[in-house]
């Protein structure tokens, strides 16, 4: 007991100097031991890296969910050491709702069928999102965590250590300093009046405690400096493992960045399989007097025209005899021509196709043996294959 009520009263006296000159040096009443430009510079790199690694790891932790509440659950798991439970992604729950209005509509509809065909799509891309983002959390969210809950606080409680190092040793100077100019002061103004032969005696004594004061203190400042020194060395050898952090950092970058491109080129191969199939199905929208979407308008078509996505090639959609075929020397049937009006803007694939402007109108008909899906179109002199579900048949 005796040993530890002894260390507490050390421990408060330590903790009143370190205040005290604290605060006499945020007064501006207390000098203070600046450190080196190079050290500097360590440090507000250092904290640069910090502030920007938690910016970037909560934006990441945006991007791959963006649920703040789903956010907050798998923080409360991972600090009470339990496993994150599985999440359905996004994807995947819309197509559960599209196979069930498919089953419940008619799976054998236009419609259902289509609905099943984008539900399994949905499905693929729900789970390269999940592949995605396990990969992504563990090779680049996990080492940004894993620095700042481990190197930072380490160099964080170093740099705290060398702050109490350097208080202590401003709080030694100051106390030294103080000492020598009491010293100084009892050795040239005695304090007592000299006809009293006693108080050279007490001068003289006087003296002789500031004059040991003075020997503790340069003691004292010596041990300080060693120890100032000392933890100096290992917070500078800390923040310049800084460098190897941002190496291990743009690994992690690398791979993040791999990870990424896979996910959306495995998501470009989804949609692109995804749209090759919709091409197969007969177009609902043949023959229909409104197209559902998107709507046309009126005005000029070069101004309000809606332009669908990026098609694949069909040139392996047409049966093998047809990529043969020479439309030019293919003459119109007598009869089975009709009008039709483009509903979408279409850039040909090949020179055996016709490019198509939405609101325009063409001459459509169709050769034995050609796939359904596609007809001929006729626009002036020129002419080629069409995709069906771009046009509304009009007679």
């Amino acid at each position: 007991m005796d040993f530890n009520m002894k260390k507490l009263a050390s421990d408060a006296g330590i903790f009143f100097t370190r205040a005290v000159q604290f605060t006499e040096e945020k007064l501006g009443q207390a000098e203070r031991t600046e450190l080196d430009a190079h050290f500097e510079n360590l440090l507000a790199r250092a904290d640069s890296t910090k502030n920007w690694t938690e910016k970037i790891l909560r934006q990441t932790e945006v991007l791959l969910q963006p649920n703040p509440s789903a956010r907050v659950e798998e923080f409360l798991y991972e600090k009470l050491d339990r496993k994150v439970p599985s999440r359905v992604t996004n994807g995947e729950l819309l197509a559960q709702y599209m196979a069930e209005a498919a089953s419940e509509l008619g799976p054998s509809t236009p419609y259902g069928k289509t609905l099943i065909k984008v539900a399994e799509a949905e499905k693929r891309l729900g789970a390269a999102e999940r592949d995605f983002i396990h990969t992504a959390s563990i090779n680049f969210l996990t080492p940004l965590r894993n620095f700042l809950e481990g190197d930072w606080k380490t160099i964080t409680k170093e740099r705290r250590l060398l702050q109490n190092r350097r208080l202590d040793l401003d709080a030694c100077k100051a106390r030294l300093k103080k000492a020598k100019a009491a010293e100084a002061k009892a050795t040239t103004v005695p304090d007592f009046q000299e006809t009293r032969p006693r108080n050279y005696i007490l001068s003289a004594s006087a003296s002789a405690l500031w004059n040991d004061e003075v020997d503790k203190s340069e003691q004292e400042l010596r041990v300080a400096q060693t120890e100032f020194d000392r933890q100096a060395e290992v917070t500078r050898l800390l923040l310049e493992g800084i460098s190897s952090t941002h190496v291990n950092h743009l690994r992690c970058l690398h791979e993040f960045v791999e990870s990424q491109t896979t996910y959306y080129a495995q998501c470009y191969r989804h949609m692109l399989d995804l749209q090759k199939q919709l091409g197969r199905f007969p177009g609902t929208f043949v023959g229909t007097t409104e197209p559902a979407s998107p709507p046309l308008s009126s005005t000029s078509p070069t101004t309000t025209a809606a332009t669908m996505p990026m098609e694949p090639s069909v040139a392996g959609l047409a049966p093998p005899g047809e990529a043969a075929l020479c439309l030019e020397e293919v003459a119109p049937p007598a009869s089975g021509t009709r009008k039709a009006r483009v509903l979408y803007d279409y850039e040909a694939a090949d020179s055996s196709e016709l490019a198509l402007l939405a609101d325009e109108l063409i001459t459509v008909y169709s050769l034995p043996g050609m796939d359904p899906d596609w007809l001929i179109g006729e626009r002036g002199n020129k002419k080629g294959k069409v995709p069906v579900t771009y046009l509304e048949l009009l007679s």
